[in-house]
């Protein structure tokens, strides 16, 4: 699955990001609840985030006014490590009786959560909820699988390029424009500075390496519900993957030491000042501010093709969802909004960073942090999602496409015979889902 990528969050917590590793409990034969009690505890498990203090206060604040309003209910929230929530959430998904009525989970897991038959569709209620009128399209996609609605968006992530004021200003250049403008910075960086990457580029930083591949039309696979086919061995995608991998070598990130790095690794070079630009998150502002680079570097849209377009973005980011099994049904949905609407949301960027899932909060978040401003316009030009299929978990975590860039960047495979094999082992995960 993929998560919000922060660099001080272990690599199973990211990377947005990245995390990838997906639940897969076995489907049960009957997860659904008897009843739908109006009094009682709802029990929650949300994210352990590094520095959790903030983010419980914001909770704790929703759940006092949920409680206010709810005199009969009761809430426990308990914060669940993200690298031991597949083996909970497993058990939760095979013991109804002692599972949570709700839980914070990632977004690339909810087609996999829905064949378990763990969440409930609550489409109707978050059809009739204003808040939801304004959830962004794609953030919106992150929790619908089958055209039904199996929770609420938290947050989302996308990524944009970091570059350093200073090193451009000493270079006389321009932020790029366009891809082919980005990979010639790049190397034009790193000629004249051979003691800085151009750009900090991974072999297994497969979401910074996904938008070379949708700028240039291509798609990861195609079709819907359970019926997917890889598309990652077409033209377009090759053209995508042709221009990502041609940034490792000499010219630009010596393939020995950047084809193993992932998405954290690329934003700590950049971070501490080993790289002239980086693909990174708004989740990753905080770690650059932290670092070497403070005050010299800013960001803008990874540009596309095109001169002057956004090359699409990876939409990550963590939903919240009501167990199927949950006795309290209704009260659960109640606390599901209060916990993911317009107003929880904002006080959760101010405190965490998290980047709203509504259009109208997230532009008047762009207004008052400058950062932001970047990210939302990427949002803006449209975001690229991951299949809706169960399988992409056992794709994601068996790192196939990883393994089809390294393959290139290490010369053993040419692009075709590279992203060929990638292609059968994705369909072969997607006949497994069924």
């Amino acid at each position: 699955m993929k998560l919000s990528a922060r660099i001080a969050v272990p690599a199973a917590a990211l990377v947005l990001a990245g995390l990838t590793a997906t639940a897969c409990a076995p489907q049960t034969s009957d997860t659904g609840a008897k009843g739908d009690e109006k009094t009682g505890t709802l029990r929650v498990w949300l994210f352990q985030e590094v520095g959790n203090k903030p983010k419980e206060k914001v909770v704790d604040a929703a759940v006092a006014g949920f409680r206010e309003a709810h005199k009969g209910a009761k809430v426990e929230i308990e914060y669940i490590p993200v690298e031991t929530r597949a083996q909970r959430v497993k058990a939760a998904f095979n013991d109804p009786g002692s599972a949570p009525d709700l839980i914070e989970y990632g977004n690339t897991d909810t087609a996999g959560y829905v064949k378990d038959g763990g969440l409930a569709d609550v489409g109707a209620e978050f059809d009739a909820w204003d808040d939801a009128e304004d959830t962004d399209p794609t953030a919106r996609q992150s929790v619908t699988v089958g055209g039904k609605v199996y929770g609420a968006p938290l947050f989302v992530g996308v990524r944009a390029l970091y570059y350093r004021t200073d090193v451009f200003e000493e270079l006389g250049i321009p932020a790029p424009r366009s891809q082919a403008g980005l990979i010639s910075t790049a190397r034009k960086i790193h000629k004249k500075r051979p003691d800085l990457y151009g750009l900090a580029v991974g072999g297994a930083y497969t979401y910074g390496a996904m938008p070379f591949i949708w700028a240039n039309g291509g798609k990861l696979a195609e079709g819907s519900g359970s019926a997917y086919k890889s598309a990652i061995n077409s033209e377009k995608a090759r053209k995508g993957i042709a221009a990502y991998t041609s940034l490792f070598g000499d010219t630009n990130c010596p393939a020995a030491k950047c084809a193993a790095m992932g998405g954290n690794a690329t934003v700590t070079a950049f971070a501490s000042g080993k790289a002239a630009m980086a693909i990174g998150g708004d989740f990753s502002h905080a770690a650059v501010e932290a670092g070497t680079v403070k005050g010299k570097y800013a960001v803008v849209p990874l540009p596309g093709v095109a001169e002057g377009s956004v090359a699409p973005a990876f939409a990550g980011g963590n939903n919240i969802g009501v167990l199927r099994s949950s006795r309290h049904r209704t009260l659960a949905v109640g606390l599901m909004k209060a916990l993911t609407g317009k107003r929880t949301q904002a006080k959760m960027f101010d405190a965490m960073g998290f980047l709203p899932t509504y259009t109208d909060v997230r532009a008047e978040a762009a207004k008052r942090e400058p950062f932001v401003e970047p990210f939302v316009r990427t949002l803006g030009a449209g975001a690229e999602f991951v299949p809706a299929s169960p399988a992409w978990g056992q794709i994601d975590s068996s790192l196939i496409l990883p393994t089809m860039f390294q393959e290139i960047v290490s010369g053993r495979k040419d692009v075709a015979k590279a992203s060929d094999d990638a292609a059968k082992k994705m369909d072969a995960a997607f006949a497994d889902a069924g």
